[in-house]
């Protein structure tokens, strides 16, 4: 990716200084003197490379805002927020500032999010994407403002990304609970093309297969009530008289726990991705899958600021291992 142009860019290609510039974008040409050829020279170099100077980039040195944007699903999720913390500890030590940003999976909030990052010329986004974001991730592109995947990504467009092996956490997840569950091993997930959650089918999947088990398989909508997941997930383990049970989100979980309270009779061995406290508070205590946000924060960053520097080159996918974290196995 092109390095974002700048107005030290634009004093370098025009021949002048950054602060003649700055003066000229400002309206301040005649105030100071600016002479109507350079004044020319400058207004049509920045029409001509389609250069919109915002108010941030106008009070800083050098063209940058020195601000990087995170656009998350939810930046209260426990991943997303120790993913959010790493990194503005490392932004903080390079002088960059973070700002966050709600979409709650929904393009048309993205995509006002992203209208508003590209107006105030944030420097870099992190985001989380939805489902039919092409045209959106070309306009930041085409603004050369960098941008990186994290989470999941779209497969369509060539955007670096940093992932969790989301295929070997509920490979190994689910080949746990066979071990102390016993053969009839369920999976609750979601109606979601998102490539997290595929993975962590195709996960569960490879687990079964190799165990040449059956596979039991519940997709959710979460858009209802959450009474109403709970008891979609009670009738899928009544009816397969399932042994054990991993859940694709730490929500789903949540969800499941509330409903089989006091359920003793369908209460089987469980693990979901991502922890939260109840699950370490609950008894037996829940084992959880967990995604490294550090790691993940540390890769974003590294890639975040080798495109901001202009010098990112090939491809950058990074996928970081995940972690089986094992609570109360059952004694034998």
């Amino acid at each position: 990716m092109k390095k974002r142009i700048t107005i030290t860019d634009i004093a370098k290609a025009v021949g002048t200084s950054v602060t003649t510039v700055s003066f000229i974008l400002n309206g301040k040409a005649k105030e100071r003197r600016i002479s109507d050829t350079v004044n020319k020279r400058v207004l049509e170099y920045v029409k001509r490379v389609g250069y919109k100077p915002s108010q941030l980039v106008r009070n800083a040195p050098g063209g940058q805002t020195k601000v990087l944007a995170l656009l998350a699903d939810d930046i209260n999720n426990t991943f997303v927020s120790e993913v959010g913390r790493h990194i503005e500890r490392i932004a903080s030590g390079l002088g960059y500032h973070m700002v966050y940003c709600n979409t709650g999976n929904d393009t048309r909030q993205i995509n006002q999010f992203v209208r508003l990052c590209i107006d105030k010329e944030i420097d870099g986004v992190f985001l989380m994407p939805s489902d039919d974001l092409e045209e959106t991730i070309l306009k930041i592109k085409k603004q050369r403002i960098p941008v990186v995947f994290f989470d999941r990504f779209i497969s369509t467009l060539d955007v670096p990304y940093v992932i969790s092996d989301n295929r070997k956490g509920a490979y190994e997840a689910t080949k746990y609970l066979s071990e102390i569950g016993g053969r009839r091993v369920g999976l609750v997930s979601l109606y979601s093309n998102q490539t997290q959650m595929r993975a962590r089918l195709d996960g569960y999947m490879d687990a079964m297969d190799e165990l040449q088990q059956q596979s039991f398989i519940r997709k959710l909508n979460v858009d209802g009530p959450g009474d109403e997941v709970g008891e979609q997930i009670v009738s899928f383990i009544v009816d397969n008289k399932l042994d054990a049970i991993l859940f694709a989100s730490h929500y789903l979980a949540i969800d499941g726990l509330k409903a089989m309270k006091g359920k003793t009779n369908v209460f089987p061995q469980i693990a979901t991705f991502d922890d939260h406290v109840l699950f370490e508070l609950h008894t037996p205590a829940i084992s959880v899958v967990i995604q490294d946000g550090k790691a993940v924060a540390t890769e974003l960053m590294q890639i975040m600021i080798t495109e901001i520097d202009g010098n990112l080159r090939g491809e950058y996918k990074v996928v970081v291992p995940c972690t089986l974290l094992v609570r109360e196995a059952p004694t034998s």
